[in-house]
């Protein structure tokens, strides 16, 4: 998975759409605002995010954004997938197992960058929204093995 400024963007203003709701629409001016987020990028990031089922929006005075579901039950792996272009043909990704070289052949690094993916997958498959809006992600020295004795 590869987290692009699509990714990133739509986490921290869904992020703080959670925050700032107190179970009422929030105007996406406020989040651009907030954020420092143009609203029309803003726009066209929540109108795939209602399309993920990740917010739904209200019309009218007072309208606005909220979530589609429940803080805890939103993955952060979902924002991220609901608004990120996965059409888009990537070398040494696990769905083309052996096509990232000429001759249906695999690159040297190919199963590094497949680790990768996955690790990270599971990594953001692991946290929903309640966990970073309630500051409940593992700090670093918690996730990152020890590199102690591994060839230094």
């Amino acid at each position: 998975m590869k987290i692009s400024t699509k990714g990133r963007y739509a986490v921290m203003a869904v992020v703080d759409l959670t925050s700032m709701s107190a179970g009422q629409p929030v105007p996406l001016a406020d989040i651009a605002e907030r954020q420092d987020i143009s609203l029309s990028y803003l726009e066209q990031l929540f109108a795939k995010l209602k399309k993920g089922g990740v917010v739904k929006s209200v019309r009218g005075p007072g309208g606005g954004y909220m979530l589609a579901a429940p803080a805890s039950t939103i993955l952060i792996s979902t924002i991220i997938k609901s608004v990120d272009d996965s059409s888009r043909p990537v070398r040494c990704s696990p769905s083309s197992p052996n096509q990232c070289m000429p001759g249906n052949q695999r690159c040297a690094t190919h199963a590094l960058w497949e680790m990768l993916t996955i690790q990270m997958d599971a990594a953001l498959s692991s946290v929903s929204l309640a966990d970073v809006c309630e500051g409940h992600i593992p700090s670093p020295e918690q996730q990152v093995p020890s590199m102690v004795g591994h060839g230094g």
